[in-house]
């Protein structure tokens, strides 16, 4: 029916509603099998779609009615055709409603429902859905814009198999990519009946993908245009062959090496710890710039930023490796942890994600330093999940409902979700933990389930109650857990005394007890591990962690036969994601220095280096520049100066040990932060550790030149960043600042050019100005390095300068040529950079920060919702902030919220944020 031209974009003048976990009923529809036909236009793309349906028992049985209607999901799509059972359907037979939904209220059982609708790739600027990019077509349909691409029940726990043919200009389109294997390919014949009108055909050519696994339409991909691949090829261990590809844009074939090598390591890595094997012939990554996310898991054919897949020495940091290693895995992980098991609707997004982030965390603790990166896992906890679990979005890690679930894609369901498995972990142990995945795949391959399902497979194979460890899925915020303890020489008895609370968050005022593993073991006084024999044990056990479980608010535990008053060591490995409270100064000097766990060595000095810089702030605070002119903590100066003594031993540990604590971390120790105070403590005290460190500093930096071929080894990243971590403090004394020019004008890779930049970056000097001007004019038709560029702009702050002076420089950047508010990338690097990587600028007195970020979001939701609700987060923090600071920020939020037509994302966070 080609008369048809109606369009259902969504009425966007509505208050959005929320969606509530507890309303979940089950499909009405199921759709065993959808044959998908695409004719590729980039203004005016024709999709075809044939949904082999039937009406759901189990929904018949919980609504009571057979004869529901069919209610599939839509968005700005052009309506062309629908036909039922072969029959063309007349207007009076269904209708478009203003959310953009197509309903039928009469079909039978049993159907085939044929649509033909057409979208506008150029025009998608919210890259969700079908978009263009650079003349390449990619999608991105998680969570919800599969809706945007065809009518279709737009809902995870909807699988059907699916069979995609993709019709393309061959010159600007070479390469037709879909899920699953592909069964055919080849040009157009000039006459094509059924298909092609004979006038189109010419010079245009198709491709047919099947994916032989059930999916959620969520993991639907497609990609097209002109890309080039770099091949490989992995054998399973039962001895498939399958055939690797990266597909980018032609010139940076010499960049996906080591995305390579790390989907090759994580193959074989889920293999050998979960006996995971591939179960396709072909496993495709495409690469582009414009993308909302990190990357996506879409069955057999991943999309990733390529932030996460080029990288050079020239032209990738060390981070920047780490990264791709990691995403790569967390993609490749998802084909069993998210694609053949997936989640039943979106609030147990947790359920592939946390889990998933656990298996990618422990596959980079294989391949490198555990110790370290598990310090690095936390530190990034606590940097973003913490202030959120603190703020107005504070959330359980399954949330209660939402009004856009793209808002939920946070470290809450990422990061804490994966500490929550990793608790499970701790628990029942590797072994049990091993025997529960497979449980959980032998129930449940090709299946939609939720975490009791999860957490079943894992309390069945362990023969452990898991009941009550749900809480932690149920109860959003961070507990607090309080020391206290005692030691009687007359019984040789220790008395350990643990308890716990979890604040106040929006919807959740009252908190349970939550079951919180501690891992822990007690040292003596040389710092010698001694046997933990709980009260009532007849074992003799050895020396070294033992888990103890805090179930009630407060529990005491007592040890026997201690022969003297020992240093407790606790949350060992970080075995829960709480806060730790009570430790004394002495203990935790001790600790940084004796213990046996590298976790809490290093968790000891951070907290140790908090209180210094606490204490510091409150003085500040009280007398004003006067109480920064001491000298620095002498406690805190020898605890630096064993770690440069000892730094052979483990340089990249060393590296973490020497950074202070950041910023924003010091001010979510505060009840009311002081982001100017605490600015000038920890620059105050950098400068004064420097210079009394300055000759052990200047040794370490000189004995870690490296004049040799670029390694991304451990130990080699470990002493970059070491050497790197000690220019940090060298650039702030004498002769620093041409020590940085130095080294970003000798810098054989972009690990060192970039901390020389971001050294020179943070002065008011000609050098800086030098360097700046020199790498962009190096890399300014280099997307990602330009980010960087953008990026180390948006975090510095020059001494001596005032606040309106750097703010102006940022806002210079935001109106550069080479900003482009509609690329992700770059708006992240600006905006998010300055928002979150510069607190002492964005939270200036005058709120000019505040605005400026504000007038980001206003300009950027009707091109990009998802990204602009993304920037939000910031300004939800003004609770946290003294006036006039927090008036400034909630008048930005205001102003945002007063924009006609926000985006559903946007409002949600925003209205959240002022509520």
């Amino acid at each position: 029916m080609a008369d048809i031209q109606r369009d259902n974009s969504p009425d966007t003048t509505a208050v959005p509603h929320a969606v509530h976990r507890g309303d979940y009923q089950p499909p009405t529809f199921l759709v065993d099998a959808v044959a998908l036909h695409f004719e590729l236009d980039p203004a005016a793309t024709l999709v075809r779609s044939r949904l082999v349906m039937r009406r759901n028992p189990l929904a018949r049985e919980s609504a009571g009615e057979r004869a529901a209607p069919l209610r599939l999901d839509g968005e700005s799509l052009t309506l062309r055709s629908l036909r039922l059972d072969g029959e063309a359907l007349t207007a009076d037979l269904y209708r478009l409603e203003p959310d953009g939904a197509l309903v039928i209220p009469e079909v039978p059982d049993h159907f085939v429902l044929e649509v033909e609708v057409e979208i506008a790739p150029a025009a998608n600027t919210e890259l969700s859905g079908l978009y263009t990019s650079g003349g390449n077509y990619y999608t991105q349909c998680e969570a919800e814009g599969f809706r945007r691409i065809t009518f279709f029940p737009d809902r995870p726990d909807v699988m059907a198999r699916f069979t995609t043919t993709i019709v393309a200009d061959r010159a600007s389109c070479p390469i037709l990519l879909s899920n699953g294997n592909p069964t055919e390919a080849g040009d157009l014949p000039g006459e094509l009946p059924g298909e092609l009108p004979g006038e189109l055909a010419a010079g245009r050519h198709r491709a047919v993908w099947v994916d032989p696994h059930p999916k959620p339409c969520y993991l639907f991909a497609l990609v097209a245009g002109d890309l080039v691949a770099v091949r490989g090829r992995f054998t399973t261990r039962s001895g498939r062959e399958v055939a690797l590809a990266i597909w980018v844009r032609r010139g940076d074939e010499d960049r996906c090496g080591h995305a390579m090598r790390s989907l090759k390591e994580s193959m074989r890595w889920d293999e050998e710890v979960f006996g995971l094997e591939y179960d396709l012939d072909v496993f495709n990554i495409a690469a582009l710039s414009d993308f909302n996310m990190g990357a996506m898991e879409n069955k057999g054919l991943n999309v990733f930023n390529t932030k996460y897949v080029l990288a050079r020495p020239d032209t990738a940091t060390d981070a920047d490796y780490q990264g791709i290693e990691t995403v790569i895995a967390h993609e490749y992980f998802h084909n069993w942890t998210g694609n053949r098991v997936t989640c039943r609707d979106w609030f147990q997004l947790s359920l592939k994600e946390g889990l998933t982030v656990f298996r990618d965390q422990e596959f980079s603790a294989d391949m490198g330093s555990r110790a370290v990166k598990r310090l690095r896992d936390v530190r990034g906890l606590r940097a973003a999940q913490f202030p959120e679990d603190a703020g107005p979005m504070a959330h359980p890690v399954r949330p209660d409902s939402y009004i856009e679930i793209d808002n939920f894609y946070t470290p809450t369901v990422y990061q804490k979700g994966a500490e929550v498995v990793r608790m499970m972990h701790t628990l029942i142990g590797a072994p049990a933990f091993r025997k529960g995945m497979d449980l959980y795949f032998e129930r449940h391959d090709n299946q939609a389930v939720t975490i009791e399902d999860f957490a079943q497979a894992m309390q069945d194979a362990s023969g452990i109650d898991l009941s009550h460890f749900k809480l932690w899925y149920a109860q959003a915020g961070t507990p607090e857990v309080t020391v206290s303890d005692s030691y009687d020489p007359s019984t040789r008895r220790y008395v350990l005394t643990l308890r716990q609370s979890t604040p106040p968050t929006p919807g959740q005022p009252v908190k349970r007890p939550m079951p919180i593993p501690v891992a822990m073991g007690l040292l003596d006084g040389e710092g010698r591990e001694l046997p933990l024999r709980l009260a009532g044990e007849n074992t003799t056990p050895a020396p070294g962690t033992r888990v103890l479980v805090l179930e009630e608010a407060e529990q005491r535990f007592e040890f026997e036969a201690v022969d003297a008053p020992p240093v407790p060591s606790l949350l060992r490995g970080y075995s829960a994601p709480v806060k730790l409270l009570g430790m004394p100064p002495e203990r935790l000097r001790f600790l940084a220095a004796h213990d046996t766990d590298p976790f809490v060595r290093w968790e000891s000095g951070q907290q140790y280096a908090t209180g210094v810089m606490l204490d510091l702030v409150a003085r500040h605070q009280r007398d004003g520049e006067a109480a920064l002119a001491a000298p620095p903590d002498a406690g805190l100066a020898e605890a630096m100066a064993a770690t440069l003594a000892g730094a052979a031993a483990d340089p990249a540990f060393a590296a973490e040990a020497l950074l202070l604590p950041g910023e924003n971390f010091v001010a979510d120790q505060m009840p009311v932060a002081d982001p100017a105070a605490i600015h000038a403590v920890r620059e105050a005290l950098r400068a004064g550790l420097a210079a009394r460190l300055a000759a052990p500093l200047r040794d370490a930096y000189d004995g870690l030149a490296d004049d040799g071929p670029y390694r991304i080894d451990g130990a080699s990243i470990g002493r970059r960043a070491l050497r790197n971590a000690c220019l940090g403090y060298l650039a702030l004394g004498p002769g620093g600042v041409a020590l940085a020019r130095a080294q970003f004008d000798g810098g054989r890779n972009m690990t060192d050019v970039l901390a020389a930049l971001a050294v020179l970056a943070d002065t008011d000097s000609p050098e800086r100005t030098e360097a700046l001007a020199a790498f962009h004019a190096r890399w300014r038709d280099d997307p990602l390095v330009l980010d960087k560029w953008f990026a180390i702009q948006a975090m510095a702050r020059r001494p001596g300068r005032a606040a309106p002076d750097d703010l102006a420089d940022i806002r210079a950047l935001y109106t550069h040529p080479d900003f482009d508010i509609r690329n992700p990338n770059r708006v992240r690097s600006l905006a998010g950079s300055f928002a979150a990587g510069n607190p002492d600028r964005f939270h200036d007195a005058g709120g000019a920060g505040y605005r400026f970020l504000a007038d980001v979001v206003i300009a950027l939701d009707p091109l990009n919702g998802q990204t602009a609700a993304r920037m939000v987060t910031p300004l939800g923090a003004w609770r946290r902030q003294a006036e006039p600071r927090a008036a400034l920020m909630r008048e930005a939020l205001a102003r945002i919220l007063a924009v006609p037509g926000l985006s559903r994302g946007t409002y949600e966070k925003v209205s959240k944020a002022l509520a």
